[in-house]
C-alpha cells in the first residue's frame, strides 16, 4: 500500500498525519490517481476512529498508509487550529462521494459499488443512473459475505477495471478489507464511503447543514439512532476532548505526554 500522503503537505492531530487539503484539490487528487491506473486509497478520520486506532494496531497500520487522509469532521479542524496547525476545512465523505460521482458523470469513468443491504444498493445504483447518467456502472456487491467468499469478490472487482471504488462498511471493516487487498483489487482510487449509501438511498437522513458546519452532525447522528451511536459518540467525544486537552497543556507549559500519545507515536514511527 502507497504511503503518500506525507508528500503532501500534512497536519498532526494526536499523532494521526492529516491531508491539509480542501474537497476540490481531494477530487483533483483522485483524478490524478486514474491517470496513473495505480492503486490509491483515501482514507477518511473523524473523531471515533482517531479514538479507536489508539487501541486498534491494524486500524492504524491501514489509515496511516493512505494517500490522503481527510478530516472528516469538525471537531478535527477546531483540534488543528488550537495545535497552531491550522486544516483549511473538513473534507467529508459523503460530500467526497457525490463530488467523485458528478466528476464520475463529466468523464465517464467506470465505478465499482460495494456494500450496504442489497436493497440499498440496489437503490444506489438506480440513484446514480438517474442523477449521475455519465457513471459507468463496472459493478456492485452487497456487504454480507463470508470469509469464504472475500477472494471471489476481490477477483470480481479486479475483473471489472473500475476507476474508482467505493466501499460501505464500517470502521474498522473497510480500512482492513483495503490493507487486504488494495494491491490484488487493482483499483486507482478507494474510497471509504461508511453509511454514506444509506444516506444516498434516502434510508438515514443527513444533519442539517448549519449542523454539519457546527460540528454536531454526530449529535443529528446519537438523535437517529440512540441505541447503536450513544457509545460511539458520548464515550469518544469525551475522550478527544480530554486527549486535545492534555496535548494542549503539553505543547503550552511543557507537561509531561501521556502514555497513551507515547505508545501510538511510538507505533507509527516503528511502522515508518
Amino acid at each position: 500500500m502507497a504511503n503518500n500522503h506525507t508528500g503532501n503537505m500534512s497536519v498532526t492531530v494526536l499523532g494521526c498525519p492529516i491531508t491539509k487539503m480542501g474537497l476540490d484539490d481531494f477530487v483533483s487528487s483522485a483524478e490524478r490517481f486514474i491517470s496513473s491506473k495505480a492503486p490509491h486509497y483515501i482514507a477518511m478520520m473523524n473523531v471515533a476512529k482517531l479514538v479507536k486506532m489508539r487501541s486498534d494496531k491494524e486500524l492504524a497500520q491501514s489509515i496511516l498508509a493512505a494517500d490522503l487522509i481527510g478530516a472528516d469532521g469538525v471537531p478535527l479542524v477546531w483540534a488543528s487550529r488550537l495545535f497552531g496547525t491550522p486544516l483549511p476545512g473538513r473534507v467529508n465523505g459523503t460530500d467526497l462521494m457525490y463530488r467523485l460521482l458528478e466528476r464520475a458523470s463529466e468523464k465517464r469513468y467506470r465505478i465499482f459499488f460495494f456494500g450496504a443491504k442489497e436493497a440499498v444498493l440496489q437503490r444506489v445504483l438506480e440513484v446514480v443512473r438517474q442523477e449521475y447518467p455519465g457513471v459507468q456502472i463496472a459493478g456492485s456487491q452487497d456487504g454480507y459475505f463470508t470469509s469464504a467468499e472475500e477472494l471471489a469478490i476481490v477477483n470480481k472487482i479486479r475483473l471489472a477495471e473500475p476507476d474508482i471504488l467505493l466501499i460501505a462498511f464500517g470502521t474498522p471493516k473497510k480500512e482492513l478489507w483495503v490493507k487486504r487487498y488494495l494491491a490484488a483489487m487493482g483499483v486507482p482510487v478507494i474510497h471509504g464511503v461508511g453509511g454514506s449509501f444509506d444516506v444516498m438511498a434516502g434510508v438515514v437522513r443527513r444533519a442539517p447543514l448549519w449542523m454539519q458546519r457546527s460540528g454536531l452532525e454526530w449529535f443529528f447522528r446519537l438523535l437517529q439512532e440512540p441505541g447503536r451511536m450513544w457509545r460511539r459518540y458520548l464515550v469518544t467525544n469525551a475522550l478527544f476532548v480530554l486527549l486535545v486537552l492534555r496535548e494542549w497543556l503539553r505543547l503550552h507549559f511543557s507537561v509531561v505526554e501521556p502514555k497513551a500519545t507515547r505508545r501510538y507515536v511510538r507505533e507509527e514511527k516503528e511502522e515508518k
